[in-house]
């Protein structure tokens, strides 16, 4: 029954969205998170963005902790090329101590454990990023506190949503049982797979902001193994890719890509872009990684880690 009340989910959403879909397919894009040392003032940050001559530009929903973005400052930087698309990174499998719904009493003592005052939705902090607490995505209390999240980028004037953290079911997917992964592990507290919650997740986030927006774009970041879901790829508008090509100072194999490209290649049939980001540490492989990039017909861009550059793109 739960199965069927998610199909029905992802099919109203899907069959929505195909009727006002615009065409989406960008050649080139941008991708800061850390606008404000990007430029020197809000102000010379809006310009640089907006001639920077991207198709598709990809920003933190805020500006930084002193606010967000207005619509008038969205609109200038969408204004500077014809065509071009303007997307708010939300981060959906993680919460962020550092965001407007961060309540101290949930680690107050700072050592990446809940305390008791915490909402059952959250976990241990993600050891690689300070500050980021792992969650269960699939629980009411935390679909309704980010849910306003996406209702507002709607109204800032955004274009769509790159979520970030939908690989979130790997940390699930791991069994100390056995000490290894198991890829469509259920999920006891919904009786679906850790998978199957997060494309459910998705799919609400979708449903929530084409209610009101048709054709708003909805991108997420990694989670290729999802792909392989047919509801799953008609419910996206593309898919961000981080790691692909490059890895440091050197280019990855295509042995080394393979599992990945296995996955996007399932994305091709329906025109629906692939967004590549590389973190080189070297500019003597910028030009093979674009080439890798145009013998796959992806988009790609090659940044800092930090997101605080344009990067180059095209």
């Amino acid at each position: 029954m739960k199965q069927f009340a998610v199909s029905l989910l992802l099919g109203a959403c899907c069959l929505s969205f195909a009727a006002t879909q615009p065409a989406f397919a960008p050649k080139s894009m941008a991708y800061v998170l850390q606008a404000d040392k990007l430029a020197s003032t809000r102000e010379a940050a809006v310009q640089k963005l907006a001639s920077s001559d991207r198709d598709l530009i990809v920003i933190d929903a805020a500006f930084n902790s002193d606010g967000d973005w207005t619509p008038e400052e969205i609109a200038a930087i969408r204004s500077g090329k014809a065509g071009r698309r303007v997307v708010a990174y939300v981060s959906v499998g993680e919460a962020e101590d550092y965001r407007p719904y961060w309540q101290e009493t949930w680690d107050a003592n700072k050592d990446g454990q809940p305390d008791a005052a915490a909402p059952k939705f959250l976990n241990t902090e993600n050891p690689d990023w300070k500050g980021n607490y792992r969650v269960r995505y699939w629980q009411p209390a935390w679909q309704q506190l980010m849910l306003p999240a996406v209702d507002k980028v709607a109204t800032q004037g955004f274009d769509g949503i790159y979520l970030d953290i939908i690989d979130a079911f790997e940390f699930y997917e791991y069994d100390p049982a056995t000490k290894d992964w198991l890829d469509d592990r259920p999920n006891p507290e919904t009786g679906r797979t850790y998978r199957e919650d997060m494309i459910a997740w998705v799919a609400a986030i979708a449903q929530r902001a084409r209610e009101k927006h048709p054709g708003f774009l909805v991108i997420p970041q990694n989670a290729s193994q999802l792909l392989a879901h047919a509801e799953y790829r008609e419910l996206i508008s593309a898919i961000g890719v981080e790691d692909l090509f490059v890895t440091g100072r050197k280019l990855r194999s295509e042995k080394q890509s393979r599992y990945v490209l296995s996955f996007l290649e399932k994305l091709k049939p329906d025109g629906k872009p692939v967004l590549v980001i590389d973190y080189p540490k070297s500019a003597d492989i910028h030009a093979a990684a674009f080439e890798s990039a145009k013998k796959h017909d992806f988009t790609l861009l090659l940044t800092d880690r930090q997101l605080t550059t344009l990067g180059e793109s095209k």
